[in-house]
């Protein structure tokens, strides 16, 4: 029975505020999963990487028996993955001092992105500890849909990826898509992958009135709002959404006049974000100053609202491992538009929670944008649908899941001890 787990997520927090440029899907995954663990009393310690010298070496925020530490590794300012990994084995030995301090010892340990998966194998090394690793996004992937620009450390990078699926005791895919890339371009052993999908929280996630979110939001009532809410990167391609609004605007007026759209993301006041400039300089060249809106990041507390006074949320993304606004979106009981990519093509029912549509496609994004304002029953139906379908990603169960495959490694290596 598993009474302790170390997570390891050198680079993001589950303490970040969301919105970020570095903070996204992967920091609630690691928060919510340890919230739900430690409710069951089960001791929960997060490694993360110190970016501020006001952060605690121990923070207990997040709730009963989880503990965020924070590891001193490359000095204490912000950090890119790629400018972390020098760093890895000064990671590495603060977590074993601070162990060998408080006479700790886990369970197993659980990792997160390749950083992570890294010193994971390192703590085994030392421990003998079994880990669990889930890359959430995968360098092969982002350097297939990056043509042309230039990757840093691809090599290093998936190089350790591959190295990874063969030191650890288990990988956990999001999606089933993510499995086959895994075995299709890592040439990983199937036996050890496992499909896990994240979870999503329906005490904050859940369906409200939507005339109540709409005022809450000031959203004039003949106003219908779309919604794009994640990190501002060049791979989101916001700028398909904008390119299907100006589409909308030249062929149909009439719809265009009523229609706002609102970008949840990014720092308004970060003058450096090249993506947001771009972004910025777009919309009065596609003459749609009076429909978008970029609004900043937003916590979970406030996302719901924005969620829920939305007639769709897009995800025009070029790549999702697997997409957790969509599944929040869909919790709320709003349809979603999404590429028919990674874990949003799993995720998404097409015609049933929202639409699935190619990637960089304006005219197929624009048509879907028609349809469902032509047709507000369909918009009823699906919100219904996908208010449903959130209830099977409910955290509980996604941890119920996740004990059985720490269960099923614990007893493996008690059997062939030498495997871990």
């Amino acid at each position: 029975m598993i009474q302790s787990i170390a997570i390891l997520s050198v680079h993001a927090s589950p303490l970040a505020p969301m919105g970020g440029k570095k903070t996204g899907g992967m920091n609630v995954y690691i928060r919510k999963l340890a919230e739900e663990m430690g409710r069951r009393g089960i001791q929960v310690d997060i490694y993360t990487r110190r970016t501020s010298i006001e952060q605690p070496d121990v923070d207990h925020s997040i709730g009963e028996n989880v503990r965020v530490i924070h590891i001193t590794a490359g000095g204490v300012q912000v950090l890119s993955p790629d400018d972390i990994y020098p760093h890895l084995s000064q990671f590495t030995a603060g977590i074993i001092a601070f162990c060998t301090r408080q006479s700790i010892r886990y369970d197993i340990v659980y990792s997160h992105y390749w950083l992570s998966g890294w010193v994971a194998h390192k703590l085994n090394e030392v421990w003998g500890t079994p880990f669990v690793h889930m890359f959430h996004t995968l360098g092969h992937m982002k350097n297939r849909i990056m043509p042309g620009q230039k990757v840093p450390m691809p090599d290093t990078r998936t190089g350790i990826e591959t190295w990874i699926t063969k030191w650890a005791n288990r990988i956990v895919a999001a999606t089933p898509a993510e499995h086959a890339q895994l075995l299709w371009l890592y040439r990983a052993d199937r036996r050890k992958i496992v499909i896990a999908s994240p979870g999503v929280d329906l005490s904050v996630f859940h369906p409200m009135s939507v005339d109540k979110a709409r005022d809450q939001l000031e959203i004039p009532s003949e106003k219908q709002m779309l919604l794009f809410v994640g990190r501002l990167e060049p791979l989101k391609a916001v700028d398909t959404v904008l390119a299907a609004l100006h589409r909308i605007a030249q062929a149909r007026p009439e719809l265009a006049e009523n229609l706002i759209f609102k970008v949840i993301g990014g720092d308004l006041s970060d003058q450096d974000d090249p993506e947001m400039a771009r972004l910025r300089a777009l919309v009065p060249e596609l003459n749609l100053t009076d429909t978008v809106e970029f609004v900043g990041a937003k916590d979970q507390t406030t996302l719901p609202f924005y969620y829920t006074a939305s007639m769709a949320v897009v995800m025009p993304s070029d790549y999702e491992s697997f997409g957790m606004v969509a599944l929040e979106a869909m919790a709320c009981g709003t349809p979603v538009i999404a590429s028919e990519v990674g874990g949003l093509a799993y995720l998404v029912k097409d015609g049933e929670t929202g639409f699935l549509i190619p990637s960089r496609d304006p005219v197929a994004l624009a048509d879907k944008i028609v349809t469902l304002l032509e047709h507000p029953e369909k918009q009823h139906r699906m919100r219904v649908a996908s208010a449903l379908l959130a209830y099977q990603y409910a955290w509980s169960e996604i941890a119920d899941q996740l004990m059985v495959i720490f269960d099923e490694v614990l007893a493996e290596v008690r059997v062939n001890p030498h495997k871990s």
